[in-house]
């Protein structure tokens, strides 16, 4: 097996186990009512942080998916929610890439809580989108809790802001090299 066949090898495990724990995490996520509180943008973020775009679109994609089929089943709006982690992961892979994989901590910590913004506010559109769909829309429900949503999205992006470059350096040891 060639040098480049083995790195892609191991880049396509670990994008498949990324995306298995996107879906755990979101399947063990706190549900309260229109508030979730989850960590499955962290397997996402740390896709897209060592292997650009593509990967983090696609462990974004095929985690959510996962998790909505097994949490939800299929719907009109099952496109819609995993949108948000999709596009996430494609931007901050975007930015790793154009920062050549060699991001500082502070770099990191700022594309991090951006991402984590993103996924808040999109999450808010699509609910305010499903619940027109579905029927149950009130501005109470949709938007009475964004400030509680903003503050949880405030302390998982600093969070994993702060525990991603340990995580991304680890797995780049492993892994041999994160770039794409």
């Amino acid at each position: 097996m060639s040098n480049n066949t083995h790195l892609k090898t191991k880049r396509l495990v670990m994008n498949a186990m990324l995306a298995a724990m996107c879906a755990v995490l979101g399947y063990l996520a706190v549900d309260l009512g229109n508030l979730k509180v989850t960590f499955e943008s962290l397997p996402i973020l740390i896709s897209a942080f060592l292997f650009g775009p593509v990967y983090g679109a696609c462990v974004g994609a095929v985690g959510t998916l996962v998790y909505q089929l097994v949490r939800y089943g299929v719907s009109v709006t099952t496109p819609l929610w995993m949108l948000p982690y999709i596009a996430a992961g494609f931007l901050v892979g975007i930015y790793a890439k154009r920062k050549d994989f060699s991001l500082n901590p502070r770099q990191t910590l700022v594309v991090t809580f951006l991402a984590e913004l993103l996924i808040t506010l999109l999450n808010t559109g699509v609910l305010y989108i499903d619940s027109k769909i579905f029927g149950y829309y009130s501005p109470v429900y949709i938007f009475g809790s964004l400030g509680m949503r903003l503050v949880i999205c405030v302390v998982k992006g600093i969070a994993f802001g702060l525990i991603i470059p340990g995580i991304v350096r680890a797995v780049t040891k492993v892994t041999g090299s994160g770039k794409a």
